[in-house]
């Protein structure tokens, strides 16, 4: 801004001691108009995304270009939004896990952070209860710290029970609630049971599973930049 403004002292400066004092505005607007075309666009910062999570978002199994952070920050810069993906998914975390590293994994100052947390809880057939609780404590300090936060939504194998299931699902929307933060309700919507899209463990993406993900994912991760942008 102050480059800018510097430019139009010294255009006026010009103006008005090279050429006759008496141009009139007519004369003057053409000027004007040149100049607002040449002055540079200020290009909008880089948002850091920290995408906090297991081995979903770790990459489990795929080439580092090919995990989800890394394709999310192709998809988001193709589309034109600046932004740089930091990847905090440790393979095998549970939410007490994400919980304890919380404070260095935000050493880099990430603007926003995805929450992809829970899964491993689920097949471990964890209480529902101590899974809400460390969410709860990770949004909670998050929001403290005013960054923008998306919650990403898991689902309990089915082994474990339609009550269990029941309860362990309804926990994201519960804390999305109450902190009135944005969730994604399933993260691996569209791609889970699909033999195609999954390695031959049958639970983690392949690399066209995580490009299904992030295709559907996207539009959630914009208004995320876009919400953290508003705040900065």
């Amino acid at each position: 801004m102050m480059h800018r403004l510097l430019k139009f002292v010294l255009f006026f400066r010009y103006v008005f001691k090279s050429g006759p004092v008496k141009l009139g505005l007519v004369n003057l607007a053409p000027a004007l108009v040149v100049l607002l075309c040449t002055l540079p666009v200020s290009a909008e910062p880089e948002i850091r995304i920290l995408v906090l999570g297991d081995s979903l978002t770790a990459g489990y199994g795929l080439a580092a270009p090919d995990s989800f952070p890394a394709q999310l920050e192709r998809a988001l810069r193709k589309d034109g939004t600046l932004v740089r993906v930091l990847n905090a998914g440790v393979s095998g975390d549970t939410s007490a896990g994400g919980r304890a590293r919380l404070e260095w994994s935000l050493a880099s100052k990430p603007h926003a952070v995805v929450i992809e947390l829970g899964a491993n809880d689920g097949l471990r057939g964890l209480n529902p209860k101590a899974t809400a609780a460390n969410l709860d404590a990770i949004v909670s300090a998050l929001k403290r710290k005013g960054l923008a936060v998306l919650l990403v939504g898991m689902r309990a194998p089915p082994n474990l029970g339609a009550d269990y299931g029941q309860e362990f699902s309804a926990i994201f929307g519960r804390i999305a609630a109450k902190y009135e933060i944005a969730l994604y309700p399933f993260f691996l919507d569209g791609v889970a049971t699909y033999e195609n899209l999954n390695q031959a463990d049958g639970i983690h993406p392949n690399a066209e599973g995580v490009g299904v993900i992030v295709t559907n994912i996207l539009p959630f991760i914009q208004r995320l930049v876009s919400q953290a942008r508003s705040v900065r």
